[in-house]
């Protein structure tokens, strides 16, 4: 027995030796479900020893039938509830709830407008987008491009500086022959491998990674991750691993000096925010009377991007920022959650949960108001609402455009009060006006704007000279004659 169980010890450690990508992977899947395979088998031990003693004895059945069902009833409460919350639990250690107002948060363009624009800027890469994040400290986005193939890496690094309106610019640095490697990757193209190489027993998730251009050299970044507990099992940074895109080499770093974006997981900060059901008691969480969550209406203009905005956050570089919704069928912003997305260690980060008093209508009522306010901008056929981002606890910032450019901004109040409740502004930041003028004084719906707005031609004075004015002046002043005859055939004779 003893020459066997060292024969198992043995090969044990050979494949953890030889084997670190899937010895990693195993560790994690086996400690995850240590919650679930210890309480079962403890429980058929017992079931199994209750029936044998039942069976050589005249002991009566129906306690073991008693237990049975209670067992069963407690491990199936435990694997659905009890180990979630207790999880969740751990996690809500760390955020905190306050009144205090958020912090100032600066503009950006919107992600769906640099997803979009990313494509036609690509130019002949041969390759598949994978993903494209914010860098608060370069205030760009970066999109990371996969070459095609079963055994291929990245292709390209685009980075692109996209401004408050128009079309952005864009440069890319290309990965070379060397550096073959990418996210989920085959075989030994497989970033994970070669990171377990460097450091057994911590893990990347795809959504966390993005790349950046450190002068000509592409960089791709993996913030880590770490297991902790047992029975109760959750997830700690552990640092960040780099890859470079020209000799193939990665880097494991406990910080993130030198790094141009964000070090913490995202997905991390979107579990620590999902935590946030846990505030309360078992029963409340069950029931999900507790917590927050993400807003989620039909139609929201910000489907695409609905929870953890990267934005530019004071000193600390950046910050995700998620507005929050109380759970149930409320869906007025009641909160804006925020975390450093720069802070680093083995520890988590705190997860602020900004409660706001009063709180916000939803987003789709500030995107209708706002179409309700501007109906009068040219073209609105053409145009959507691409973005609602929260810029401090009391006023939010909207982007209207279509998915290549912005064309206007809207800022207001999250309660939709006040003098500035919308105010409509040029992508530059001046300020065209707040509040309706459309079908006021002469102003149309959809097709033009009114006498004197910046966005529109002047009028032509009633006795100015026809072959003085402007094409654009002269059109105006024949719509305005045909709107005219039109109300004089029409009305009351």
């Amino acid at each position: 027995m003893t020459v066997w169980a060292l024969l198992a010890v043995g090969a044990a450690a050979l494949f953890v030796w030889v084997a670190p990508y899937y010895s990693t992977a195993l560790w994690w899947e086996l400690r995850r479900s240590l919650f679930w395979l210890l309480p079962l088998l403890g429980l058929l031990v017992v079931m199994i020893g209750w029936a044998v003693a039942i069976e050589e004895s005249a002991w009566p059945s129906w306690p073991a039938w008693l237990f049975g069902i209670v067992g069963v009833s407690a491990f199936l409460f435990w694997a659905g509830w009890g180990h979630s919350y207790q999880q969740d639990q751990v996690y809500v250690a760390s955020v905190a709830v306050t009144d205090a107002a958020a912090p100032m948060m600066e503009q950006r363009a919107p992600y769906v407008v640099a997803e979009a624009q990313a494509r036609p800027t690509l130019g002949d890469s041969p390759g598949d987008i994978a993903a494209t994040k914010y860098l608060p400290a370069t205030k760009t986005f970066d999109t990371l491009v996969e070459a095609r193939g079963w055994l291929a890496g990245y292709q390209t690094v685009l980075e692109q500086s996209i401004p408050l309106t128009g079309r952005g610019t864009g440069k890319r640095c290309e990965f070379t022959e060397e550096a073959g490697a990418r996210s989920g990757g085959w075989f030994g193209h497989n970033l994970a491998r070669i990171v377990a190489g460097e450091q057994r027993w911590v893990q990347f998730d795809g959504e966390d990674v993005y790349g950046f251009c450190d002068g000509d050299v592409p960089k791709v970044v993996m913030p880590l991750k770490e297991l902790d507990g047992w029975m109760v099992v959750t997830e700690r940074p552990a640092g960040v691993a780099v890859y470079d895109g020209h000799t193939g080499e990665v880097t494991i770093r406990p910080d993130g000096a030198g790094l141009l974006g964000p070090t913490y997981p995202i997905t991390l900060a979107a579990t620590q925010r999902g935590s946030t059901h846990a505030l309360s008691d078992l029963w409340d969480y069950v029931f999900g009377r507790a917590g927050w969550e993400e807003t989620d209406e039909e139609g929201d203009v910000n489907a695409a991007n609905n929870s953890e905005f990267t934005l530019p956050v004071g000193e600390r570089g950046g910050a995700y920022v998620t507005p929050l919704t109380g759970r149930g069928s409320a869906t007025s912003i009641s909160a804006i959650s925020t975390i450093d997305a720069t802070v680093t260690g083995d520890a988590l980060a705190t997860l602020t949960v900004h409660r706001l008093d009063p709180p916000w209508v939803s987003t789709s009522a500030v995107a209708q108001r706002i179409q309700a306010d501007y109906q009068d901008i040219p073209n609105w056929q053409n145009l959507k609402i691409l973005e609602i981002a929260p810029t401090d606890g009391t006023h939010w910032v909207a982007t209207i455009g279509n998915d290549q450019n912005v064309l206007y901004r809207v800022s207001g109040t999250g309660t939709l009060q006040g003098d500035d409740a919308t105010c409509l502004h040029r992508g530059d930041g001046t300020r065209i006006r707040c509040g309706t003028a459309a079908d006021q004084q002469g102003a149309g719906i959809g097709t033009q704007y009114g006498p004197g707005s910046p966005a529109g031609p002047a009028p032509a004075p009633p006795d100015a000279d026809l072959g003085a004015l402007t094409n654009e002046q002269l059109v105006d002043l024949i719509r305005r004659a045909q709107e005219e005859a039109a109300r004089r055939l029409t009305g009351p004779r």
